[in-house]
């Protein structure tokens, strides 16, 4: 069994261990064993001078297997496998390549000596899961490098070149060419010069460097930039020991909060948002034509976001527009904002430049012809979307994918305009397109699976992440969107201000109030897309706040009034009496009895209608998953990630919970918009989670595709 994991080879007393787990080589349990038992046996044959480690494929080995943090840690650890490898009393090199992350990097440091290729990036990036490094980088790091550099590597996670490596002491030799080949030679000079292991564990850390008081204002730094995670502090606790203190009695601490971190909500929500937010795959057998040239219909806000997205990801665009002062603007803007991106270090001056090259524009539709792909981000209207498709069907090439970009409308009826419905696809991008990284795919009941797979393609291309869901008004975020907002509307009216529940949101996690959201998106938006429903709710309170401050021309920040005023020139939000009056006068119209409203029936109504809602298009299928509602609330809507999205929330509140709190404002406020949906109703009836509803919909999938 261990072959496949680790090849053993012995040439010229030089051993090479080739760990082979693809795609990334990543540390499993099979992996640990095999190299263990590799390192054992190399140990004891008298034969075999050094070893060299090394990472079969693209990379050296990019980290663990996630996977595993989920359950009780299987034996053999790797921190016990560093030990021993660590022990060993011939010359270890590590011979680095390609991504050298995590437990890779904690490998290597283990090693007696490291070399690299030019295209080796060195990193430890377990806070990005709330985790801090579990098999020694937090003691073996600092003694190398010096605790500040450690520290700023551990706190960033973001990983660093070979040359700056090699800068900081981190890698021994810098190799031209072959990794392997490289570490070979590098051992064989090790062993003619009698070299014997040199290990980190034994190297001390002087203290005198460092300022008075240096881990403490680290530790409040760390705590100020990352509110709610458990790592960052636990890091600059494990740095400070790895000066103070012995190294087993350091590296003991380091494992105990490395537990700590990995049973804390926050790391659990990462870990869970890390798997949610993988790629998702074209359907099988599908065939995503390459799309080398792309139309934009539509030269607003909106369009030229995708224009930039697209043609950053080197793809040429056609930007249409029939409104000659509309392109001119947009090329304005797309122009300052590729500067811009230059400017930041984003891209190179040479990507910028030719990324602008290649947006064209046309004042007329038939420039689509040449087309791949055509992504239409005119005004949200059913009338006008479906006569630019009736009229892309008569312009546009065979097998040209045809997207809309419609937050809310129906793709079917916009599709059934032409005579290819096949090949029309939803890609709901988001504002700003080209900051934004989610895109909702909708696949339509006709939508084929090479459009889909074109769609999903040209997604990850641009650097975002796509996320399939099923067709219906508003899809999945919006859908949910208006049963969280319709909260904020109702308690505008029972007496809660703007104010006091874009605070309990923001203290809540979410990165703005929806009353801010709203203002910044322009509420005549959502006012005109309200108008252009036929199956809206009747409620007359239903989104009523927002409808009348439209009709008193309070648009929002482009108006300088909204649900705030704002200052000239200011992004500011400012509470105006102005509004309070409004609404209070609308609810004695209405006979709504107001009331003060607290930040936890705040926070608890709009979560459960939230999480209410999103289980009702999990059971519909509109969403494929409840970790693909957490991509999207997360990467769309601003759900706090330490909180994993609105459907891990739920699970950590327990589903039996969740439905008494549902079932126990239906009883207060009536049940129109607080019935339970009957997924969660089951899931919770059977004390199951929608994670555990994931994962059985998952198997059923795969037996499906099997049979």
């Amino acid at each position: 069994m261990s072959a496949a994991w680790v090849q053993r080879t012995v040439d010229g007393g030089i051993a090479v261990l080739a760990i082979e787990n693809p795609p990334v080589n990543a540390l499993a349990q099979p992996v640990r064993a095999a190299l263990l038992a590799a390192i054992e046996a190399y140990e004891r044959d008298a034969g075999v001078r050094a070893i060299v480690i090394h990472g079969v494929g693209r990379h050296f080995i990019a980290g663990a297997d996630i996977r595993e943090f989920e359950v009780d840690p299987l034996a053999p650890l790797l921190n016990d496998v560093l030990l021993r490898l660590e022990a060993v009393g011939k010359p270890v090199v590590a011979a680095l390549h390609g991504a050298t992350l995590g437990g890779g990097l904690e490998l290597a440091l283990a090693s007696h000596y490291r070399c690299a290729t030019a295209d080796a990036s060195l990193g430890l990036p377990e806070i990005k899961l709330g985790l801090l490094p579990g098999s020694g980088g937090t003691q073996r790091l600092p003694r190398l490098i010096g605790p500040v550099a450690a520290l700023e590597m551990m706190l960033s996670g973001a990983p660093i070149t070979a040359t700056r490596a090699r800068e900081l002491g981190l890698v021994d030799r810098l190799i031209e060419g072959d990794a392997l080949d490289g570490a070979r030679k590098y051992a064989r000079e090790l062993v003619v010069a009698g070299a014997g292991p040199r290990r980190l564990r034994d190297m001390r850390i002087d203290p005198s460097a460092l300022a008075t008081g240096y881990f403490a204002k680290r530790r409040a730094e760390a705590a100020r930039a990352n509110p709610g995670l458990l790592a960052p502090g636990c890091i600059v606790d494990c740095v400070e020991a790895a000066v103070e203190r012995p190294f087993d009695e350091a590296l003991a601490l380091s494992r105990r909060l490395f537990e700590q971190c990995r049973q804390s909500t926050a790391s659990r929500s990462l870990r869970h948002l890390f798997f949610a937010e993988r790629p998702a795959a074209p359907p099988a057998g599908a065939h995503a034509q390459p799309i080398g040239t792309a139309a934009v219909i539509g030269a607003g806000t909106m369009g030229g976001g995708i224009a930039i997205s697209l043609a950053t990801a080197g793809i040429d665009v056609i930007l249409i527009d029939t409104q000659a002062s509309v392109l001119t603007s947009a090329v304005g803007r797309i122009a300052s904002t590729i500067e811009g991106a230059v400017a930041k270090g984003r891209i190179s001056a040479e990507d910028g430049r030719a990324a602008l090259a290649r947006v064209k524009t046309a004042d007329s539709l038939a420039a689509a012809a040449p087309a791949d792909l055509v992504v239409e981000a005119v005004f949200e209207s059913m009338a006008v979307k479906r006569e630019v498709f009736g009229a892309l069907d008569g312009v546009c090439r065979p097998g040209a994918v045809l997207a809309t970009n419609t937050s809310t409308l129906d793709v079917d009826e916009i599709a059934a305009a032409t005579t290819r419905p096949g090949s029309v696809v939803g890609m709901h991008f988001f504002s700003p397109a080209n900051v934004m990284r989610l895109v909702e795919v909708v696949q339509g009941a006709a939508t084929g699976d090479d459009a889909l797979a074109a769609a999903l393609t040209t997604t990850r291309r641009m650097g975002k992440l796509g996320i399939v869901v099923g067709n219906g008004f508003g899809f999945v975020g919006n859908k949910m969107l208006y049963a969280y907002g319709n909260q904020n509307q109702l308690m505008l009216l029972e007496g809660a201000t703007p104010a006091s529940i874009d605070g309990a949101l923001k203290r809540f996690g979410m990165a703005m109030g929806p009353n801010e959201v709203g203002d910044l998106a322009g509420l005549d938006v959502g006012y005109r897309i309200r108008r252009e429903r036929r199956d809206g709710p009747s409620d007359p309170r239903f989104y009523r706040v927002a409808d009348l401050l439209v009709e008193a021309g309070r648009l929002g920040q482009k108006s300088g009034r909204g649900a705030y005023r704002y200052e000239p020139g200011s992004r500011t939000a400012l509470p105006d009496p102005d509004v309070d009056a409004l609404i209070a006068a609308e609810s004695a119209r209405m006979g709504i009895a107001r009331r003060s409203i607290g930040a936890d029936e705040i926070v608890e109504r709009c979560t459960l209608a939230l999480i209410n809602e999103g289980a009702r298009l999990l059971g519909t299928g509109v969403a494929r998953s409840a970790a693909d509602i957490d991509a999207i609330w997360c990467n769309g809507y601003g759900f706090p990630r330490l909180r994993g999205g609105p459907m891990f929330y739920a699970d950590t509140l327990g589903l039996a919970t969740v439905v008494a709190g549902v079932e126990r404002y239906g009883a207060r406020l009536g049940a129109g918009d607080w019935e339970v949906a009957p997924l969660l109703a089951e899931l919770a009836a059977r004390g199951a989670s929608f994670a555990e509803h994931d994962r059985e919909t998952a198997t059923v999938a795969r037996l499906g595709e099997r049979a």
